[in-house]
């Protein structure tokens, strides 16, 4: 009986190891971001922050890029900067050492920075895609595993394993650091969150996590033992996340002799959106940032909080009660639930929420669970659809006054 070549393509795949199918997977992604980050620099007009002149090389050093470069060539300011009013400025505080002096000792033999970021960013996503498929794969099967990392190699943010930016490091430290609790081997995660503390902000995220993963612990321990060992690393990681997660903030106070520096820094990237100038209050960022939006929509700003309060109850319905998320495992559930109220807690919503939400990525387990074929391939559709929707107002458009250099 002859077969046809999709028969014969199926059959070769099903043969290939399961490494392999994830480096084909990440491989053609960034063959297809690649395409598209090149289509948006063709794009690209004298109005974008990147010129008429745009290339892929330009890309890899923009927005937040040039904040990482600044840090590994000229460190950070013992003077904070101030505005005309006297405020904090923008400055390299809000940006954490590892990604920025890493992609410095990479890029040392190519002679750039920018050639180091790129080469971490996209080695770390690729270690990511295996850590994720590695971390699901008992959860939702195999199959569907390599169908969620092709929703997170394809997905909208795919174009972060191209440029400078550290998220692709920390979502791997992460889904180690995730896999290495779920395994119970705590020995090894007190480095890995040492390094992932360092990396970008989101450390007290998981401090709260190991703190909800502890209370579960104990309250399953007639079915599931709770050996002491275990209650000493959890409690002592715990402590470590959170003692790590303020020393940001120790490090900036005693560079600058200003005890809130990291905070003042953080609050002036609000100021750009009319908020941020009373201090810190937590939780307030996106009440203040609902009502913004919905007046800059054209609605009333007192639509904003309402329609934040029945997001927040769809968001925590779907992590409780739907049966695709609840496949995940109560851990994984536990770490979204920790982030998005961090998230909730100290984020002001504008130009990067998206980009922030890229720690949630085991959630993709959850969206690769129905089996129809016609269905997944709807998602790995919209999730390339969704790259260039992220990518043309961010890299072709990109309008702002700081060009790149």
């Amino acid at each position: 009986m002859a077969h046809g070549p999709l028969t014969t393509l199926a059959r070769q795949w099903a043969r290939m190891p399961v490494i392999a199918r994830i480096g084909a997977i990440y491989v053609l992604g960034r063959l297809i971001t690649t395409g598209l980050l090149s289509w948006a620099a063709h794009l690209s007009g004298p109005m974008s922050r990147f010129g008429a002149d745009a290339d892929l090389g330009r890309f890899v050093l923009g927005w937040d890029a040039q904040w990482y470069w600044l840090v590994a060539w000229a460190g950070y300011p013992s003077v904070l900067p101030l505005t005309e009013s006297g405020q904090v400025a923008e400055n390299a505080w809000a940006f954490m050492p590892v990604y920025a002096y890493l992609a410095q000792a990479v890029g040392f033999p190519f002679g750039s920075w920018g050639a180091g970021a790129f080469l971490i960013s996209l080695v770390a996503g690729f270690f990511a895609s295996v850590m994720l498929h590695r971390l699901l794969r008992e959860r939702i099967g195999s199959t569907a595993a390599l169908w969620a990392v092709a929703f997170f190699a394809w997905g909208p943010l795919a174009a972060l394993f191209h440029v400078g930016y550290a998220e692709s490091l920390f979502v791997l430290l992460l889904l180690i650091a995730l896999d290495l609790v779920a395994r119970r081997r705590f020995a090894w995660v007190y480095p890995v969150i040492a390094v992932m503390a360092f990396t970008r902000p989101g450390i007290l995220a998981f401090a709260l996590y190991l703190g909800l993963y502890g209370i579960l612990r104990w309250v399953r321990r007639r079915t599931d033992p709770l050996p002491a060992a275990h209650v000493v690393h959890i409690i002592a990681l715990g402590a470590l996340a959170t003692a790590t997660g303020f020393a940001w903030q120790g490090f900036a106070a005693l560079a600058t002799g200003d005890a809130g520096a990291y905070l003042a820094t953080e609050l002036s990237w609000r100021r750009n959106w009319g908020a941020g100038s009373d201090g810190f209050i937590p939780f307030e960022g996106w009440v203040q940032g609902a009502q913004f939006w919905f007046g800059q929509w054209g609605m009333p700003q007192w639509w904003g909080p309402i329609a934040l309060v029945v997001l927040l109850i769809v968001v925590a319905g779907a992590l409780i009660f739907a049966p695709q998320v609840r496949r995940l495992g109560p851990d994984l559930r536990l770490w979204s639930a920790s982030y998005l109220l961090y998230l909730l807690a100290v984020f002001f919503p504008q130009s990067s929420t998206f980009r922030l939400l890229m720690p949630l990525t085991p959630l993709w387990g959850a969206v690769a669970v129905p089996r129809s074929r016609g269905y997944r391939i709807g998602v790995l559709v919209l999730c390339v659809v969704g790259q260039w929707l992220w990518i043309y107002p961010m890299y072709a458009l990109g309008n702002t006054f700081w060009q790149v250099p």
